[in-house]
């Protein structure tokens, strides 16, 4: 047994150093950028926490954090349940379910720097596939913050739906029919079915279609940033565009205190979610 595990211990040993390099090493950096002033390699000054005091500090942070915060709350939100939907859908359709899941993957494909241009192109009044249908039914894109939160929040669903479709399919398919011809023949309905048969199976794929989700809905920027640059007015000015424009603008360290401090937040959304995750696994 000891000998078995030395040579388990031996050949994760490249992945961890390959992961420390690409990985940790890069993190430290930025981590020792954020207490620098940084005008160049060569002149670099020390400066502690002022950066991250002032980014904490600032009223615009906390409302791009309430910002970001909203936007992945409401992508859950909305492709949670609008994935397990889909799922169960598929479910029904047997060896034909393949070409369904097929067509939910399409858009995980799509290089992400194409999305928004995409998008805005399918509303166009005058040549998008969407603009004329919507500007029949009397709808105007405008721009406004109502619309273009929900173009976003449209775009995102499209783009990421199939990855909570693939991963509820994956769960529901993998429970013995038996378990739901049971319930049927005891007279259960079909919520009572999806309660207490297939959510319970889900739960292990739902709590990693959460985390991923919430980690990248959260630092959303291409999108956000493509669509109105974070207007109007900032309201969609999430974490991720404040932390581009002090990119943009050359100030380095305070980037990396902006960066570090983003960082933490996911780390510590994460911790919760993994603590609160292995509680419920352990109830009896």
């Amino acid at each position: 047994m000891q000998s078995q595990s030395k040579w388990a211990l031996i050949l994760v040993l490249p992945a961890c150093l390959l992961l420390a390099v690409i990985g940790l090493l890069p993190l430290l950096a930025v981590v020792n950028y954020g207490f620098h002033d940084i005008f160049s390699l060569s002149d670099v000054h020390w400066v502690g926490f002022d950066w991250f005091a002032d980014v904490l500090g600032s009223d615009r942070f906390l409302a791009s954090l309430g910002r970001s915060l909203l936007f992945s709350a409401l992508t859950l939100a909305i492709q949670l349940p609008l994935g397990i939907a889909v799922a169960l859908m598929l479910l029904g359709f047997g060896r034909f379910a393949i070409w369904g899941l097929m067509l939910c993957a399409l858009p995980l494909v799509v290089p992400w720097n194409m999305i928004p241009m995409l998008w805005l192109g399918m509303i166009d009044t005058q040549s998008g596939l969407l603009g004329p249908g919507l500007a029949a039914v009397g709808f105007d894109y405008k721009f406004t913050a109502l619309h273009t939160w929900a173009l976003i929040l449209v775009m995102d669903t499209w783009h990421w739906l199939g990855l909570v479709v693939i991963l509820s399919y994956a769960g529901l398919s993998a429970i013995p029919p038996q378990y739901r011809q049971a319930a049927v023949i005891d007279g259960a309905s079909r919520w009572a079915i999806f309660r207490h048969i297939e959510l319970p199976r889900l739960s292990g794929a739902l709590a990693i279609v959460i985390l991923i989700r919430f980690v990248d809905s959260f630092m959303i920027y291409t999108e956000a940033f493509t669509i109105n640059a974070g207007g109007p007015n900032d309201a969609t000015r999430f974490l991720s565009l404040e932390l581009g424009e002090e990119i943009k603008g050359f100030s380095y360290g305070q980037a990396a205190a902006r960066a570090t401090l983003y960082f933490l937040i996911v780390l510590a959304v994460t911790y919760v979610f993994v603590v609160v995750t292995r509680r419920q696994e352990d109830r009896p």
